[in-house]
């Protein structure tokens, strides 16, 4: 088994147990990771090390790809271990201690993280901690279901331990295309001009000397459960499927659309999922994750070829992707995550870019992160990355939450992370809002017309007309707008008059 997994005979004197490699690791470190939403990030070292905490005191900055498993941040986060964190995450322990500023978060866009920590704005990387299937005979390293932004931290950190991990298969190699951009002012175009280009080579480049310890493991990607889908994500997908049609038909698409790009969780699965119910054919996926949704449209034969950072699946697209994988790998390539992310290609390739929202306001701005403004969901991830240079630029919502005594559609959101200047279209269970080429009003009108619930749809026109009369080329009341965030903080209900609306007709739902 050893002398598959590591190819390089003088490294196999670095084999040692997760504890041992643990003590490598020491207060005050800068520690980097693999790992990207959640897969292919390591879990015995880390694991070792929160039980290492347990006995003495030890503080580390963590850096990763995106989220990674509990294994990693809810182990690091429940022991205390991290001081600071970059640029991600979805564990419930560690929301918590950011919430409760015990751990420095820093949010930031994706693609962003490799080169900053490159031109050295991150500051000095000490560790870096590698799920890899295998490392070859020249000491480099075959990574897992995730590239995130491994090879730029193997290549700055001054040591390099590595988890082997035997419950990913050697099937994975071939899969991977590790191409790192060279910084300014040497900086070179992209050569990607195709979802299907090969740039890189399949593996990623490790000075064997950095290499301080192997850790042989066989535990599995935590991968998380994907809701079912719903009638409201049902609807919200067909309300985008008719968009896609509506701009086929007017000449703004191709038949096949253009590269696909979808967030990660349930509702961005959901909405891609509804493609495989439609007519589509012949479609490229250019995404950072791939979740169960993509597995569909390539089985049914609709998806040419995918693009992404991470195989993000659930535990039974986990085990789909296993059982097919020679044929998965034949359409699949994993990129670092500057270069999935990569705002050049995106623009280059034209992608339609369809992200979620947790708030959109009435003009178009969304927040994505913030709960109240003020409390950290889980991050801005990539949606940035792609929204700001996307062909189209689409943001959908249920347009309620709490069991509708929210609305997810507001005057003023309490956080802003895209700015109506990038959110083309916007798509609810109601319908779908396309803001392009409208003036602020003209934007909402639209928005609270085709997206709101109907609950909510006067109390928001009343909310207009009367900031219409006050002025303004963006008008606005701005004590009324904050008083929906206070209202529902204090009361938990917008405490609005009772006659919710009904569920929405096809006719009510569509364009």
């Amino acid at each position: 088994m050893e002398e598959s997994r590591i190819r390089r005979r003088d490294l196999l004197n670095r084999v040692m147990s997760a504890a041992e490699a643990a003590e490598l690791i020491k207060d005050g470190m800068t520690v980097a990771t693999s790992g990207f939403t959640p897969s292919g990030y390591p879990k015995a070292v880390p694991l070792a090390l929160a039980d290492r905490a347990s006995k003495e005191k030890i503080k580390i900055s963590l850096w990763t790809g995106a989220s990674v498993g509990d294994e990693l941040d809810g182990a690091l986060a429940r022991a205390g271990v991290v001081a600071r964190r970059l640029p991600y995450q979805t564990n419930n322990s560690m929301r918590d201690a950011i919430n409760k500023r015990e751990v420095s978060y820093i949010d930031m866009h994706l693609s962003q993280v490799a080169q900053q920590a490159r031109y050295g704005f991150l500051g000095h990387l000490d560790m870096a901690i590698v799920e890899a299937v295998a490392i070859t005979p020249e000491g480099h390293l075959i990574p897992s279901t995730s590239v995130g932004n491994t090879p730029t931290f193997v290549s700055l950190a001054d040591k390099v331990i590595v988890e082997i991990n035997t419950s990913q298969p050697l099937e994975l190699e071939g899969m991977h295309d590790i191409y790192v951009p060279a910084d300014p002012p040497g900086r070179q175009p992209i050569p990607l001009t195709r979802v299907d280009d090969r740039i890189g080579t399949p593996y990623i480049p490790c000075d064997p000397d950095k290499i301080v310890a192997i850790v042989f493991t066989d535990i599995k990607d935590n991968v998380r459960p994907l809701a079912p889908v719903d009638d409201i994500s049902r609807q919200m997908a067909e309300n985008l499927i008719d968009f896609f049609k509506h701009e086929i038909k007017a000449g703004r698409l191709p038949a096949n659309l253009l590269p696909l790009q979808s967030g990660v969780g349930s509702v961005a699965n959901a909405v891609l999922a509804g493609l495989a119910q439609s007519d589509f054919t012949n479609l490229e996926f250019y995404s950072e994750v791939i979740q169960d949704s993509v597995f569909d449209l390539i089985d049914l034969g609709k998806m040419r070829f995918v693009s992404g950072t991470s195989i993000t699946p659930s535990e039974e697209g986990l085990k789909r992707f296993y059982d097919n994988l020679k044929t998965y790998r034949q359409k699949i390539i994993l990129r670092p995550q500057e270069i999935s992310n990569n705002p050049e290609i995106a623009r280059r390739l034209g992608v339609i870019a369809m992200n979620t929202a947790i708030e959109v306001d009435i003009y178009g701005n969304v927040n994505s992160t913030h709960i109240m403004g003020t409390r950290m969901m889980n991050g801005i991830g990539g949606s940035g990355d792609f929204s700001r240079s996307a062909y189209l630029s689409i943001f959908s919502t249920p347009s309620t939450a709490k069991k509708g005594a929210i609305s997810c559609i507001v005057p003023m959101v309490s956080h802003v992370d895209h700015t109506e200047h990038e959110v083309h279209v916007v798509i609810t269970e109601w319908g779908v809002a396309d803001l392009r080429n409208k003036c602020p009003v003209e934007r909402a009108r639209e928005i609270i017309n085709k997206c709101a619930h109907p609950k909510y749809r006067p109390w928001l026109e009343e909310y207009l007309e009367k900031a219409i009369r006050k002025g303004g080329h963006t008008p606005h009341n701005l004590a009324e707008a904050l008083s929906w965030h206070v209202r529902f903080e204090e009361t938990g209900d917008m405490a609005l008059p009772s006659g919710a609306g009904a569920a929405p007709s096809k006719e009510e739902g569509g364009r």
